[in-house]
C-alpha cells in the first residue's frame, strides 16, 4: 500500500476559535511590553486605537484569553478554501536523497493564493458591523491587497489600496487581481496624501517601502471618519487569525503521526509564521514539544538577524504606534527584492520576543539562495511557489541535507503561504541568470537605526 502523502481535514474540522499565545509567554516570564502613542510616547489604552480600528478588533489586540471565537459569518467564507492541505513532501526528499520527512501546510488553495485572507475576512467583517464604509491599507507584495479587496467584496465595503511602488512595477498582474476586486490601487509614494507628496518632494524616485505605504493608508484613515485601517500582518489581532493554520496542522500532523523536530516559515512582519507556529510553540513554552522554530528573512532586509530590539514606529511617517520589535529603523528603505511582502523594517512585537528570548532562531538569506530552493522545490513537487516562503524552503533543504550527512531521520515542518503565479517574472530573472544578488547595506542599516526614538526597551 502506498505511503499517504496528502493529509485532509473535514469541513467539520475547521478551528472554530483562534488561538491566543499571550498567556504561554507571560507564564514563561515573557511579558508583552505596552505600545508607545506617537505623540505622547506614554502607554496607549484602547480610545488612542479607535480612530482605526473598530472596538471588537482593540479588544483582540490586548485581549488576555486563550481562545477567541470565529464568528459564523466569517467560518461561512473560510469554508470557501478551509481546512487547507498538508503534504509530505516525498519527490523532495527523494531528490535530496535525505532521510528527514518533509511535510508543508499549503496556504496557495485560498482564493487570492496565499495565507492573507485568513485575516482579511474578519477584520472587515468587524469593520462592516462598526458600519464601516471604507477601507484603507498598504500592499507589498500585493499578497495582502489581494486579500483585504476580496474582503470587503464578501461584505460590501469599498476598498483603498496603497501598493509599494516596486511590486507596483514587478506585479502588475496583482494590482489587477485587486481591481477585480472592486480595489482602488496607487503606487506608494503617492501624490494623494501628504506624507506620499512629502517623500516624492525629497526622492521623486523612490522605490517606495511597506513604512511608506502604511503611512499613506494610515493618515487616509485618520482623516475620514467613514474609513478605517486594515493591516496585513505585526498586530497582535493579524497574528491571532492567522492561528487556524497552526491548529489546523497540529490536527494533520496527528493524521500523520509525526512530531515535528524543525518548524520553518518565513516573516516579513509575522502574520504566516506567527499564524503556524503559536499553536506548537505554547507546547514547546509548556514543555510538551523540544522542536526548533526557525524564522527566515531576506538578507536585503534582515530584520530579526540585523536589526536592533528597541521601540520604534511601524510607519515612515510616525503616525502609527511605538512598538517593541527587531528593526532597522524605520525610515530604512530596503533594496527592491521580488520578496516584496518581506519588505519591511520591522517585526511583530511577540514574534520579536520569542526571537529575543531565544525559542526562535533566525536566518538570512539572499535572493538567488532563495530562488534556487524554489525551483528545486517545483521541480520535485509541482507546486511554484511565491518568492516569500522560498526563504523557508531554502532552510529546509538545508536542514534536509544536514539531516542526510549526519544520517538522522528529522521531521521537518514548513508552511507554503503562496504560490508564485503572479511571481513569474521573478523566476524569469533567476532562470537568465539576471537576478542580481542584493547584500544588505550596512550604510542603510546606520541611517535607518539613526531615526528610532530612542526609547529603552525594559529587560
Amino acid at each position: 500500500m502506498a505511503e499517504p502523502v496528502h493529509f485532509d481535514l473535514g469541513p467539520d474540522e475547521l478551528p472554530a476559535a483562534w488561538f491566543n499565545l499571550v498567556p504561554d509567554m507571560v507564564g514563561a516570564g515573557m511579558q508583552p511590553l505596552p505600545p508607545l502613542h506617537p505623540g505622547t510616547r506614554e502607554p496607549i489604552g484602547p480610545a488612542d486605537l479607535a480612530p482605526l480600528f473598530p472596538e471588537s478588533l482593540i479588544m483582540q489586540e490586548v485581549s488576555a484569553e486563550r481562545w477567541i471565537d470565529i464568528p459564523g459569518p466569517v467560518l461561512d467564507v473560510y469554508r470557501l478554501w478551509r481546512p487547507t492541505p498538508l503534504y509530505r513532501a516525498r519527490r523532495l526528499e527523494q531528490a535530496l536523497q535525505t532521510p528527514a520527512r518533509i511535510y508543508f501546510k499549503y496556504e496557495g488553495t485560498s482564493p487570492t493564493g496565499s495565507h492573507k485572507p485568513n485575516t482579511a475576512i474578519p477584520q472587515v467583517y468587524y469593520n462592516k458591523e462598526a458600519g464601516i464604509r471604507r477601507i484603507s491599507t498598504e500592499t507589498g507584495a500585493g499578497q495582502w491587497g489581494s486579500a483585504l479587496a476580496f474582503a470587503c467584496q464578501m461584505f460590501g465595503l469599498e476598498s483603498l489600496v496603497y501598493m509599494v511602488k516596486a511590486s507596483y512595477q514587478q506585479k502588475p498582474y496583482r494590482r489587477v487581481m485587486m481591481e477585480t476586486f472592486g480595489a482602488t490601487v496607487h503606487a506608494s509614494p503617492s501624490d494623494t496624501t501628504q506624507v506620499g507628496k512629502r517623500v516624492l518632494g525629497d526622492t521623486p524616485d523612490s522605490t517606495g517601502s511597506l513604512g511608506i505605504a502604511i503611512s499613506e493608508a494610515v493618515e487616509v484613515a485618520a482623516t475620514n471618519a467613514d474609513t478605517n485601517y486594515c493591516l496585513g500582518s505585526v498586530l497582535g489581532h493579524v497574528l491571532l487569525h492567522q492561528t487556524v493554520i497552526g491548529l489546523e496542522t497540529q490536527k494533520q500532523m496527528e493524521m500523520a503521526g509525526e512530531s515535528p523536530d524543525y518548524i520553518i516559515g518565513c516573516v516579513g512582519g509575522g502574520s504566516n509564521y506567527a499564524g503556524f507556529s503559536y499553536p506548537f510553540m505554547a507546547d514547546k513554552l509548556t514543555g510538551k514539544l523540544d522542536a526548533t522554530f526557525v524564522a527566515t528573512e531576506p538578507a536585503a532586509c534582515p530584520t530579526l538577524t540585523r536589526g536592533e530590539f528597541a521601540y520604534d514606529f511601524g510607519d515612515t511617517g510616525e503616525m502609527t504606534p511605538i512598538v517593541p520589535m527587531y528593526t532597522l529603523g524605520h525610515t530604512f528603505v530596503p533594496a527592491p527584492v521580488h520578496a516584496g511582502g518581506l519588505r519591511y523594517h520591522g517585526d511583530a512585537p511577540s514574534l520579536s520576543m520569542l526571537v529575543k528570548h531565544g525559542h526562535m532562531e533566525a536566518r538570512a538569506y539572499t535572493q538567488n539562495q532563495v530562488f534556487d530552493a524554489g525551483v528545486q522545490f517545483a521541480r520535485a513537487q509541482g507546486i511554484v511557489p511565491a518568492p516569500e516562503p522560498n526563504h523557508a524552503i531554502r532552510a529546509v533543504i538545508d536542514e534536509a541535507i544536514r539531516a542526510r550527512e549526519a544520517g538522522e531521520s528529522k521531521v521537518i515542518l514548513f508552511n507554503l503561504c503562496g504560490h508564485g503565479h503572479f511571481d513569474m517574472q521573478a523566476y524569469d530573472d533567476f532562470l537568465a541568470r539576471r537576478l542580481p544578488e542584493i547584500e544588505f547595506e550596512e550604510a542603510a542599516l546606520a541611517d535607518g537605526l539613526t531615526s528610532l526614538p530612542g526609547i529603552p526597551v525594559p529587560g
